[in-house]
């Protein structure tokens, strides 16, 4: 054991310095580290949570990328067909990272009761169809089941089906524009399940059945499709995947990342990050700030020890070492605690949904949380890192001791 740590860690365990004046600061100081690690934990946690979750949802009802025909306008109504007779379909090997392409197509709809009506757009799709999304979000019922013949399930949501009075079995009209003249083509659905993904500006307009019904409608032939929707691996590079599918489909396509469709979904989700950054800035300068007071009182303290240490032959930077070890242990201790607590906190509020949220402001309709042992340890080795950085500073007064008027110092 070396000389600073030998004589660090007598300063640590010494009874009289943890019941000294400088007591209540250090804890202070410890207290800092560890409500600002706390409270940088949750706000990455949630933060990093809540734009998985809202952009998951975006997702699942239109994938990562777009593929549809030039002449078709940015309406929710899928216009002119494509022929799913690509080279890209069904698997869309030209592109690295693309897990799935199914074929959709969308159309505007009324549906009617005896008491009221609602407009939504009946999403159409086919055997193809990756329900993993909509998995999490069923509430009631189960999924439809396209890949055998011809169908009348439907799958519509919570939101809906609060303001219609449904409930799973319960059947009713849907009217649909005919192109070919002025009477409505009238579909008798039947819902077998009922889904809530907490995003209403989705929610309250989609419904999930089967894509013959749309190519019946618009006079298409079976191989036509509205669209297709993309999923890739990684999402963080949508918007260069974006770029290589269009690139590799027919100059009569055109490929629109998800970001581009609802851009200002996602750039309002950006200032999470802005914010989140925001608070670690605030909280790491608030306990450092903190961890100098606790030095400089603990330097001042130990005036007569640095004289005497001087006076024995210590350098100023040996002596400079044995209190940066001893904040060393006190950032640590800080870290400790406000770690057991803040992962406390974020692993019940996973499990438990603790603290609910507004899901017309949100998107959600409780915190959600993300977490993640690389931000965790990345977090806790930034803050100790910085915290010690902060010390350097205050403990350049040890230079300027002298041992003379130190030892005599009371």
């Amino acid at each position: 054991m070396n000389f600073e740590l030998f004589i660090a860690k007598r300063i640590i365990g010494n009874k009289t310095y943890k019941s000294s004046v400088s007591a209540p600061i250090i804890k202070i100081g410890i207290a800092a580290i560890a409500i600002g690690i706390i409270v940088m934990l949750i706000a990455i946690a949630t933060g990093l949570g809540l734009q998985q979750k809202i952009r998951d949802k975006v997702v699942a009802f239109n994938g990562h990328i777009e593929i549809t025909n030039y002449d078709t306008n940015a309406s929710d109504e899928s216009q002119v067909p494509i022929s799913i007779n690509q080279e890209f379909y069904p698997n869309f090997d030209d592109v690295e990272g693309v897990k799935h392409i199914q074929g959709v197509a969308t159309k505007f709809a009324v549906i009617r009761t005896e008491t009221n009506f609602e407009g939504v757009v009946i999403k159409g799709v086919g055997a193809d169809y990756n329900w993993d999304y909509f998995k999490e979000f069923l509430v009631e019922g189960r999924l439809p089941d396209f890949t055998q013949k011809q169908n009348e399930e439907i799958l519509i949501s919570k939101y809906l089906a609060n303001r219609l009075e449904f409930k799973v079995g319960d059947k009713f009209q849907t009217l649909f524009g005919n192109p070919l003249n002025d009477r409505p083509r009238i579909i008798n659905y039947e819902i077998v399940g009922i889904y809530n993904s907490g995003f209403q500006e989705l929610d309250a307009k989609f419904c999930i059945a089967d894509l013959r019904h749309i190519q019946r409608i618009n006079k298409w032939e079976a191989d036509e499709i509205g669209s297709f929707e993309v999923f890739i691996d990684d999402f963080s590079q949508v918007e260069e995947k974006a770029v290589e599918v269009f690139k590799s489909v027919p100059s009569v396509l055109n490929a629109t990342s998800i970001t581009r469709k609802y851009y200002t979904v996602f750039e309002w989700i950006k200032i999470f990050d802005n914010n989140t950054y925001g608070i670690i800035v605030i909280m790491i300068v608030v306990a450092g700030i903190n961890m100098i007071t606790a030095l400089l009182v603990l330097i001042l303290e130990r005036t007569a020890m640095i004289g005497i240490l001087k006076a024995l032959g210590s350098s100023n930077w040996t002596i400079r070492k044995v209190f940066l070890y001893n904040a060393s242990y006190l950032i640590g201790l800080g870290l400790l605690w406000g770690n057991i607590i803040g992962l406390g906190v974020l692993f019940a509020q996973k499990y438990l949904k603790l603290f609910p949220l507004n899901p017309d402001t949100y998107y959600v309709s409780t915190a959600p949380v993300y977490i993640s042992w690389d931000y965790i340890i990345l977090l806790n080795i930034g803050t100790f890192i910085v915290c010690l950085l902060m010390l350097l500073i205050p403990s350049v007064i040890i230079s300027k001791i002298s041992p003379v008027k130190a030892i005599r110092f009371d």
